[in-house]
């Protein structure tokens, strides 16, 4: 592991050239929560700044059994035959196995998990929300300066984490099964507000006619939502990933998109909005990062969560307790 900052400029050749070893240690520095590693890691990628901002960045979910693994390995597939680079990252808090689950998911990108133009990395094992994301936006950040003009952001957790892959990508796309009136009843309202698309899989043999009635369902229901952007009415398309059919669409939707914002400024004023709140994710992590690992301060919590809830301890007095011991 690097410690040293004279190494960052050896750290930076190396990303800028392409080195994909050096790429997989700088993203490691990025993850690690030591002290040292952190300074490091924050010079590193304010060196590489310059040389990030040019990717398309897209993020993708979808409920389990959707086919997200697949439609990533056909689209990540077919984006490096053109001649791109393709970065596959994943926002997973909820995992505590090393690497999260898109390390068994490789099995389903099989593809991609053997392409020379392709770098698929996990999530951190584990942590909070805002931890985790804040490090796949700086790992995002990396695969960009490494050359990388496409990042897709898989989100494998649930809850908040379609929020913050959302908040870090420029393109939301949401993944939906053939399933009618079910399927869009159990599909979270706020999640179908964040989609940029919506795309029906598993559009093939008997699931043709499903997927299209599926599709005109969301269509009506995005056509009573007030779009996110003036620039961008969301579409609602069908594709098989597993054959390949329609995923050149899905593709030619995302450009469009690009090109649409860019072309009104959206695109360059969203992501000014991306990282400021990126800022302040990464200042909330590390001001409540002791309350997970300062052993003192981990053993005093119970008591006075207790105090609290039996009335004998002000909410207020416990949060000047708590700071005083953080020293904030």
């Amino acid at each position: 592991m690097v410690t040293q900052a004279s190494d960052v400029a050896r750290l930076a050749d190396g990303i800028r050239a392409g080195d994909r070893t050096v790429l997989s240690r700088a993203i490691t520095l990025v993850e690690s929560k030591r002290a040292d590693h952190r300074s490091t890691a924050a010079a590193l990628t304010q060196k590489l700044l310059a040389a990030t901002g040019h990717a398309v960045r897209v993020g993708i979910t979808g409920s389990p059994g959707v086919g997200k693994s697949t439609t990533i390995d056909a689209l990540g597939s077919m984006l490096t035959r053109q001649g791109h680079k393709v970065a596959v990252l994943a926002v997973d808090p909820s995992s505590r196995r090393t690497g999260g689950s898109i390390l068994a998911d490789k099995t389903r990108m099989a593809r991609l998990a053997t392409d020379p133009n392709a770098f698929i990395r996990p999530s951190p094992s584990s942590g909070s929300l805002g931890g985790v994301a804040a490090k796949t936006r700086e790992t995002m950040l990396l695969c960009e300066a490494a050359g990388h003009d496409v990042i897709l952001v898989e989100t494998i957790g649930v809850g908040q984490s379609e929020i913050a892959v959302a908040d870090m990508t420029d393109f939301f796309l949401v993944l939906v099964l053939p399933g009618g009136g079910d399927e869009l009843q159990g599909l979270k309202k706020g999640v179908v507000e964040l989609a940029d698309m919506i795309a029906v899989n598993k559009a093939d043999g008997d699931n043709l006619g499903r997927a299209k009635l599926t599709a005109a369902e969301y269509g009506a229901a995005l056509h009573i939502l007030a779009p996110a952007s003036p620039n961008w009415s969301p579409p609602v398309v069908t594709y098989s990933a597993l054959a390949g059919d329609g995923v050149t669409t899905l593709w030619t939707h995302i450009l469009d998109h690009q090109q649409r914002l860019s072309a009104s400024g959206e695109l360059t004023a969203r992501r000014g909005a991306q990282q400021v709140k990126w800022m302040w994710a990464m200042l909330e992590e590390r001001l409540f990062a002791p309350l997970r690992t300062d052993r003192a301060l981990k053993a005093a919590l119970p008591k006075i969560e207790a105090d609290v809830a039996a009335g004998r301890l002000a909410p207020a007095s416990a949060v000047e307790k708590i700071a005083a011991m953080l020293e904030v």
